[in-house]
């Protein structure tokens, strides 16, 4: 897998770019962590949408991972949310149980990634490639 990333920039964007993974499936947001620190990447795991907001992580999050239906605030309400404050963090949705009009819905508003689990892993990379194709110009992160 170390073969999906971009040229000589991919090895600083990897290590800088923060991935940061909300998800209430443990095991999911384990093997999730794994898969990006073992491609390089830096990652933080939580487990609600309300943990995330509470680290202070959403400023420095350069792309994120995040899941459709939680307890509390769903990944669709914490899309919103994120939005209505001017936070423009690249989404990629992953779900088991998602709606197809919930789909829909996150890519009407900015997701630029929908996956059904079991994610084929190449394909969430190659999507977090195309997340970060721009970093670290955060410039266009804030509306």
């Amino acid at each position: 897998m170390d073969n999906i990333r971009p040229g000589d920039a991919g090895e600083k964007v990897r290590k800088v770019a923060l991935i940061s993974v909300v998800d209430d499936d443990a095991p999911m947001r384990s093997s999730t962590q794994r898969l990006l620190r073992t491609s390089g990447f830096t990652c933080e795991i939580f487990s609600s949408a309300e943990e995330f907001l509470q680290s202070g992580r959403a400023e420095q999050t350069a792309c994120l991972l995040l899941d459709v239906k939680m307890p509390g605030m769903g990944g669709l309400e914490l899309q919103r949310h994120l939005t209505e404050i001017g936070l423009l963090i690249p989404i990629i949705f992953v779900s088991a149980r998602a709606s197809e009009e919930e789909e829909r819905r996150a890519k009407e508003a900015g997701a630029i990634g929908f996956f059904r689990k079991p994610v084929n892993t190449e394909a969430l990379l190659l999507a977090i490639w195309a997340a970060l194709k721009d970093f670290p110009n955060d410039e266009s992160r804030h509306s």
